[in-house]
């Protein structure tokens, strides 16, 4: 009888790093990711603090003023450090607090990270580099934002398929930006949304409805009528002010 006992089999290290396409035969891996947090106000009768405590720190951002609330304003912020990210916002709402009638919408905030699909030729111009290019472009002064979640369902399709829904979305959306009427920044917030969202979109352009328009068209794809349990709330913005520092 053989009595040794059988050693636990040890599970392989994880890898959780983004992974681009392979170039040469080697695969692109990064470690980098960037972050991006808005935040939304109303009441904001005096701007000049929100821009002072903009202009001193040292983060990029953007001021948008809200469409759908004449004294609302919105404010961007960008950073590969989530911890930097989240000083700068509690500088952002120390000062919103010193200033008269001015109200932060909690249910408002959206917060991801940048993420790779495995098939990007260039995976750290994708990861850090397109997202801010696209949200600091002087020419894209217009932008909506909105944070999704996907059906439980989705999740359980073979991979292939999964491929497929999402390559219908993604050609839509990539017919748009070649006529130049709309670019995105596509976020993912699993674990970092308190309302349970799993993305954050950013559609920006020159112009507003083209916006519109493409949000409408994709109503129409098979992974929104049938794999999408929520969308929004959306904050739709046009560009005050931009604050680059790096």
């Amino acid at each position: 009888m053989n009595t040794e006992q059988k050693r636990p089999q040890q599970p392989e290290p994880l890898d959780i790093r983004e992974v681009g396409a392979p170039i040469d035969g080697k695969p692109q891996v990064s470690d980098l990711r960037l972050f991006l947090q808005l935040h939304v106000f109303e009441g904001c009768s005096d701007l000049k603090p929100i821009i002072e405590t903009l202009e001193k720190g040292s983060l990029n951002a953007v001021l948008y003023d809200d469409l759908n609330h004449p004294t609302g304003i919105g404010v961007l912020f960008m950073a590969e450090d989530p911890a930097v990210l989240m000083t700068a916002s509690r500088t952002l709402l120390l000062k919103a607090q010193d200033t008269p009638d001015l109200l932060y919408r909690s249910e408002m905030t959206m917060t991801g990270r940048t993420y790779s699909s495995g098939r990007e030729p260039n995976l750290e111009e994708w990861l850090l580099n397109k997202p801010r290019q696209n949200v600091l472009n002087p020419d894209f002064p217009w932008a909506i934002w909105y944070p999704l979640r996907r059906k439980p369902e989705f999740y359980r399709l073979e991979h292939r398929e999964r491929g497929r829904i999402l390559g219908e979305h993604a050609m839509l959306g990539r017919s748009y930006a070649t006529g130049g009427y709309a670019s995105d920044i596509r976020l993912a917030c699993f674990g970092l949304d308190t309302n349970d969202n799993e993305f954050v979109i950013g559609l920006v352009g020159p112009e507003l409805y083209p916006l519109s328009r493409l949000i409408q068209d994709m109503r129409q794809t098979e992974q929104t009528t049938k794999y999408i349990e929520s969308l929004g709330p959306f904050f739709i913005g046009k560009v005050r002010k931009q604050f680059l520092h790096r």
